[in-house]
């Protein structure tokens, strides 16, 4: 059935005392039906910073409209970089930022983007769509190259993130690869691409490290077997100059499960030697949540569901979606380590989230535009959870994509920008950043929702935990609709001598922030229960919660 939408209950703007009465009820009034036992000894691995990283491609409004302004503009700006965005970016402590694509990335010529821009060449966007509108300079089914790669790197500083290049693997020879290296890291005065960089006021190397050797290389990016596109990689990668910049490469890897993929390239690139391996930072592998249609269709656009109208089964269906990048990241990492038997190379989730249906978007000009409810706050708390269980494999991750794309964490128009539920969970969920992961073993009863008219299954409660000296926080997500979860959190190997709580959830699942009500769907503080080496809350249903505890 279809829930209806409700306005936003009040409970939201009352104060923490309101807001325990309501999260945090009495042990003799609620029994705990949910245990959570924290193994502080029991590490995982650290908690990459990278694994909270973006995805900014020249599609739609991302990088025209989103991103890039231009320094004439009356929007505030930071040397044409959208100031709303870099101060939003800087509070989520963003780590790395990917660019330019995404498929656009195969089609695109880095020449185009540097130098004057008054004589950059205008081309055709790989995201085509001449029935949407276009911005005044063309954006974005024609691509002006007002934005490239100097100011790309300047936009990365100004947020305080690493830039991660993707380099051209389609279209353009290796030799263009490794001056595109050359004009980004060569040392100042070297060579005639440093002076061209030097001209555009960047007269010091950027000192580009993060490169991707293609996009998506079975597909739009090649249409590859793993077996040739290896052998590209090993082309691409065989002599590039770090200039003092050791260069890690990202490999494109698999589309969601295709094993084969990943096995084939492995093998194929050790044919001259497992010294191969040492090339490769880390193994791509992109996954979107899209298929609400309960297993009735597997068609890439029959499956998706509205972003805003979505029934209590269709809530469950995307987040049954999301939950396989577990089983995703454990699959790979075995059909890797056939070959890379000491795990040398890790994975790079580095395009992920949800994929809903057109028609939400905030702008006619924001192609894969969509509107971003609660249901996306609980699908990113449940994929970031994900990673920081597996911080030991994954190096990277970036959620698809930045602003006015897919599932952004930001909206932009014009002279207007506002945060999405996804960015509060960022920043509810950046102080894990080169946390100590720890095991947490999670106990909670499964929910049952209707599938296609039969019953189905999906957890109750799941999170992560990490360590920083006396500092842990522990974040987990409740995704069901109606149901608190009444927890008791035993942290082993530690007594706890404080406990707070953030919780980001609302009356009505349907919540989401807009120009005219930016403040829709926030985080508010709450407290929680310590007595000794226990805690005890109370999960609100469709919920995401940061508990921060110390140790005594």
């Amino acid at each position: 059935m279809k829930l209806a939408t409700t306005t936003r209950r009040s409970f939201l703007t009352k104060t923490s005392t309101a807001a325990a009465a309501l999260w945090l009820s009495p042990r003799s009034a609620r029994a705990a039906d949910a245990r959570v036992e924290v193994l502080l000894d029991e590490p995982i691995g650290t908690i990459a910073p990278e694994l909270y990283g973006h995805f900014a491609e020249h599609l739609g409004g991302v990088v025209y409209d989103g991103i890039w302004v231009g320094e004439g503009s009356k929007i505030p700006n930071q040397q044409g970089i959208r100031t709303a965005l870099v101060e939003h970016l800087r509070r989520i402590r963003a780590s790395v930022i990917r660019w330019p694509g995404g498929c656009f990335a195969d089609s695109y010529d880095w020449r185009d983007g540097i130098g004057p821009r008054a004589s950059r060449p205008r081309r055709t966007n790989f995201w085509i769509d001449t029935s949407r509108p276009t911005l005044p300079n063309g954006a974005p089914s024609y691509e002006p190259n007002e934005f490239g790669t100097v100011e790309f790197a300047r936009f990365c500083r100004l947020a305080g993130a690493q830039p991660y290049l993707a380099a051209n693997l389609r279209s353009l020879p290796a030799r263009d690869f490794y001056q595109w290296v050359e004009f980004c890291n060569s040392p100042a005065g070297s060579t005639t691409l440093a002076e061209t960089r030097a001209a555009q006021g960047e007269r010091e190397p950027l000192g580009i490290r993060l490169w991707g050797v293609g996009n998506e290389s079975w597909g739009c990016g090649g249409d590859f077997k793993p077996q040739d596109y290896a052998s590209e990689f090993r082309r691409f990668t065989s002599w590039v100059p770090g200039y003092g910049a050791p260069l890690r490469y990202v490999a494109s890897g698999p589309n969601a499960g295709e094993i084969d993929w990943t096995r084939g390239f492995f093998h194929a690139l050790v044919e001259k030697g497992t010294q191969q391996l040492e090339r490769v930072h880390s193994w791509g592998l992109h996954h979107y949540s899209w298929n609400v249609s309960s297993g009735r269709t597997q068609d890439w656009e029959k499956g998706k569901g509205d972003a805003l109208a979505f029934s209590v089964e269709e809530w469950y269906e995307l987040l049954r979606d999301a939950d396989k990048v577990e089983g995703l990241i454990k699959d790979h990492w075995t059909a890797m380590g056939e070959v890379d038997t000491r795990h040398r190379v890790k994975l790079a989730v580095d395009e992920w989230g949800a994929w809903h249906r057109p028609g939400t978007e905030a702008h006619p000009t924001h192609l894969l535009g969509q509107g971003s409810t609660l249901r996306d706050a609980v699908l990113a708390g449940l994929t970031l959870d994900t990673f920081n269980r597996h911080a030991d494999k994954v190096a990277m991750a970036n959620v698809a994509q930045l602003v006015n794309c897919l599932q952004a964490l930001f909206v932009a128009h014009e002279d207007k920008f506002v945060t999405t539920p996804t960015f509060h969970v960022f920043e509810m969920y950046a102080a894990h950043q080169e946390g100590e992961a720890v095991r947490a073993v999670w106990n909670a009863p499964s929910l049952t929702y209707s599938r296609a008219g039969q019953p189905a299954t999906f957890w109750g409660l799941a999170g992560s935990v990490s360590k920083k000296g006396k500092e842990l926080t522990l974040t987990a997500v409740n995704p069901h609709v109606s149901e608190a979860r009444e927890a008791e959190i035993v942290f082993r190997g530690g007594t706890i001598a404080a406990c707070r709580a953030r919780v980001l959830t609302d009356s009505d699942l349907h919540a989401h922030n807009s120009f005219d009500r930016p403040d829709a769907v926030r985080p508010v503080d709450a407290p929680a229960r310590v007595s000794g080496a226990t805690v005890a809350f109370r999960f609100p249903p469709a919920s995401v919660v940061r508990l921060t505890a110390t140790l005594a």
